[in-house]
């Protein structure tokens, strides 16, 4: 698993990079050269902690009411039962 380190300064910068980097393994954040926070996926945060969302608690974030969903239509046609 890659550590990566970047600075407080480089991650204001390239906030992405610290993200993409954060889903191969933990990118540790300095202030003045020193180690001050880690960033991790939320697949690491929880495999760390040992907790999982449930769909509900998902469903709840904040800002999902934002996203756009609209699924296609299901085809499913009836047929007369064959009780013959």
């Amino acid at each position: 698993m890659p550590i990566v380190i970047v600075s407080s300064r480089e991650l204001n910068q390239d906030l992405s990079r610290a993200k993409r980097a954060a889903l191969k393994g933990p990118v540790f954040i300095t202030d003045r050269g020193r180690p001050a926070h880690v960033l991790l996926s939320i697949e690491a945060y929880e495999k760390l902690v040992g907790t999982t969302r449930n769909l509900a608690e998902v469903l709840a974030m904040p800002g999902l009411s934002e996203i756009e969903f609209d699924p296609p239509k299901s085809e499913i046609a009836s047929r007369p039962a064959d009780l013959g």
